[in-house]
């Protein structure tokens, strides 16, 4: 038996399965036959909508399965042979996706973060001081920049900051990779100020979210600019990346980019984090700091969280000393008042 089903679940944001406005969708054209690898005409249509949605009417837009295999293809596709790419240490190239990126034969050059973040001017000393090592040539060239909005942490940078990013790239000739796995909860979120719109500007490639976002599975890259990455289709399926029956991907996309449900569809998880984060402050629990979005980070006594475990999935991300441990509650789009009141009420015993 699923444990899950005995337990109150707040590990994660895709525990889900899917919204049901996709599920009406996918079972409505179950037996309809269409063309496959995403040329389909549900496909082309959300292409269409997403292309309005991020005012990049004659960018490309292409469809693949989940984030690992999506930050693995389009980072193998933009770098040459010796090449790296720039990240936060704490990014999810770096941590958590198993070498995925240096099995694919490029180093991740991780920089310092702070709250997940970095900023333009690390990026800009980092070249410089590439540039200006007499042994560079024999070093591993930085080759384009990975972020994530919202970062593994829950933050945001603020477009003041992508700006100040997309301009230290451009100057000095790298692409701007945007991860977006939870773009939908920024999107949502009050202290946002970054629309799709300045992705489509400041970013050369970024990727809106589908799996922690509402969909069974799926993830929108989109590059602005046409053919900036050449033959990205083919490169596609030299990774195992083309989906025969892509029109399951294009389906999911048409819906969330249908009315707007995309930029809408994680407010209840901003809500839901809202009101765990001002229980959690009101009986006496530590932030570890400060997070705007659907995740949330908590420094636990051990022996508390063992009694939690035992009625609450949750996530645990780093030892903070000898007798406790930072542990992560994320909501999600789904994540409903109930739940969310029950889980408040065990905190409070």
């Amino acid at each position: 038996m699923d444990t899950y089903a005995d337990k109150l679940s707040f590990s994660s944001d895709y525990m889900e399965g899917a919204h049901p406005f996709i599920m009406t969708r996918l079972s409505d054209t179950n037996l309809l036959k269409s063309q496959g690898y995403g040329t389909d005409s549900f496909s082309q249509s959300a292409r269409d909508k997403i292309r309005a949605a991020c005012g990049c009417p004659d960018g490309e837009v292409h469809f693949l399965m989940g984030g690992t295999q999506t930050n693995a293809t389009v980072i193998n596709a933009v770098l040459k042979s010796y090449q790296g790419v720039v990240a936060p240490n704490s990014g999810h190239i770096s941590v958590h996706e198993a070498g995925a990126i240096e099995f694919g034969g490029h180093k991740v050059l991780t920089l310092p973060q702070k709250l997940g973040k970095i900023t333009a001017d690390d990026i800009q000393e980092l070249l410089s001081d590439y540039q200006n090592d007499e042994n560079h040539d024999h070093m591993v060239m930085p080759g384009m920049v990975y972020l994530s909005h919202p970062t593994e942490y829950g933050t945001l940078y603020s477009l003041e900051e992508l700006r100040s990013i997309s301009q230290v790239c451009r100057k000095n000739g790298l692409p701007l990779y945007l991860d977006g796995a939870r773009l939908a909860y920024a999107l949502a979120c009050p202290e946002n100020d970054v629309t799709l719109h300045d992705l489509a500007e400041l970013c050369d490639v970024f990727y809106m979210g589908g799996t922690k976002c509402g969909a069974l599975f799926g993830e929108a890259v989109v590059i602005p600019q046409k053919n900036f990455i050449p033959h990205f289709f083919t490169i596609m399926k030299q990774h195992g990346a083309l989906l025969a029956k892509g029109r399951l991907l294009g389906i999911q996309f048409d819906v969330l980019f249908t009315d707007d449900l995309y930029l809408h569809i994680g407010e209840p998880a901003i809500i839901a984090a809202e009101r765990i984060k001002e229980a959690l402050l009101y009986q006496g629990y530590q932030l570890y700091f400060e997070s705007p979005t659907n995740q949330l980070f908590v420094v636990m006594e051990n022996t508390r969280i063992a009694k939690l475990t035992q009625k609450v999935e949750l996530g645990f991300w780093e030892k903070y000393d000898d007798t406790h441990t930072v542990v992560r509650f994320a909501t999600s789009w789904a994540t409903n008042k109930e739940d969310v009141e029950k889980l408040l009420k065990i905190l409070a015993e």
